[in-house]
């Protein structure tokens, strides 16, 4: 089903939903807490939707509110097995197949869609290095754990997603060992450093050394309480650059100094030209004459559907970094946005590791393919 965006311009407030990666962080480290926990956010993406049964499969109790999460732990795990359904959420299949490994010996994790595109090679290898047997179908969704996983010392590279090492980091510290990761070629080190504040805020302690070697103390169990939600900046970003293409456009609800890593799209925003306002309780973005702009997007590569449309309307040539980023996402998500802003009149080249996108005097209406890619979809809709 089709949706017609017709023309229009930015010009309102807008308050932003809570961050569905704090919320699915949140989640899981709930459901595996000593008591009745709250989580204060809204609304519910499908990403989170499904975390929200994988622990309920657990064994936890969630309850939805108008703008809350009512969360009952596991306790004590009475079952042997578990299958989990992860949809096309990439961070569930990643992060909640070594809790699963950590709490019940014989896991399958599945999923739908585009899941089954996405390697689960790294965590496969992560598994097996702790002990457990991992089946897959040729290293991807559906996979089946056997055995659990044990304390010990394991080697990852993190070039690819830091969504496994983010699950690791969750799981570990419940085992009655201590335990030790040597990441190499880490990408997106601002999702570890949520990972690891969120860990912290209900009492799991890890030490690391840079993001190299992560020290992961055993017999941890997090505490219950009471944790709210920051606004979500991936999804602002689309707003911001409508703004900053059309209008204007005052956003409530986010965190200035979050660690989420795409709020670095007010660096572009201020790199291109346009006007950004920073006050307390808001963030304000005007059009002003915009100019082309280099980024790099290697530890952001959301931001890249966003950034596309910014520098669509940019004048000259504008560059972003971390194409190698986009392989795995819902789509080849490099190859899918040069596609389909070739239709609107916007010329994207693709070399190496960086991509070119040449500002458009004229953006023209056209019949658009998102992909099945959210992300692809809100920027498209945005050059409306």
């Amino acid at each position: 089903m089709g949706k017609k965006i017709e023309s229009f311009i930015y010009a309102g407030t807008i308050n932003v939903p809570s961050s569905k990666s704090y919320l699915q962080r949140a989640i899981a480290i709930t459901a595996l807490a000593d008591g009745a926990s709250k989580i204060i956010g809204s609304p519910l993406s499908d990403d989170v939707k499904v975390a929200i049964e994988i622990v309920r499969v657990f064994g936890a109790s969630v309850e939805v509110g108008e703008d809350q999460l009512s969360v009952s732990p596991i306790g004590q795990v009475s079952a042997d097995s578990v299958d989990l359904y992860c949809g096309e959420a990439g961070l569930s299949s990643r992060m909640f197949s070594p809790i699963a490994a950590v709490l019940f010996n014989e896991v399958t994790v599945r999923g739908s869609g585009s899941i089954f595109t996405r390697p689960m090679g790294m965590v496969i290898d992560a598994l097996e290095q702790l002990g457990a047997k991992v089946t897959s179908n040729d290293g991807c969704l559906p996979i089946h754990i056997s055995g659990g996983i044990v304390p010990g010392v394991l080697h990852i590279d993190g070039a690819e997603s830091s969504q496994l090492l983010t699950g690791l980091l969750i799981a570990l510290p419940l085992l009655p060992g201590d335990s030790e990761i040597h990441v190499s070629n880490l990408s997106s080190r601002p999702y570890i450093q949520m990972t690891l504040n969120v860990l912290d805020y209900f009492g799991i302690e890890i030490q690391h050394d840079g993001f190299e070697i992560f020290h992961i103390r055993g017999n941890q169990t997090p505490s219950a309480g009471t944790y709210t939600v920051e606004g979500d900046w991936s999804g602002a970003a689309f707003h911001l650059v409508g703004a900053a293409i059309s209008g204007e456009v005052k956003i409530h609800g986010l965190n200035q100094n979050s660690l989420q890593a795409d709020k670095a799209i007010l660096e572009a925003l201020v790199q291109c030209g346009a006007e950004v306002i920073i006050k307390e309780d808001f963030i304000q973005v005007k059009r002003l004459e915009l100019n082309s702009f280099s980024f790099d997007a290697t530890d952001c590569p959301d931001l890249f559907p966003s950034l596309v449309s910014l520098a669509s309307c940019c004048k000259g040539v504008s560059v972003i970094k971390g194409v190698r980023r986009l392989i795995n996402k819902e789509s080849n998500r490099a190859k899918s946005i040069k596609l389909e802003f070739a239709k609107i009149g916007v010329k994207v080249i693709l070399k190496d590791n960086h991509m070119y996108i040449h500002g458009s005097k004229v953006i023209k209406g056209a019949i658009t393919n998102s992909h099945n890619d959210h992300r692809i979809a809100m920027a498209l809709s945005i050059m409306g």
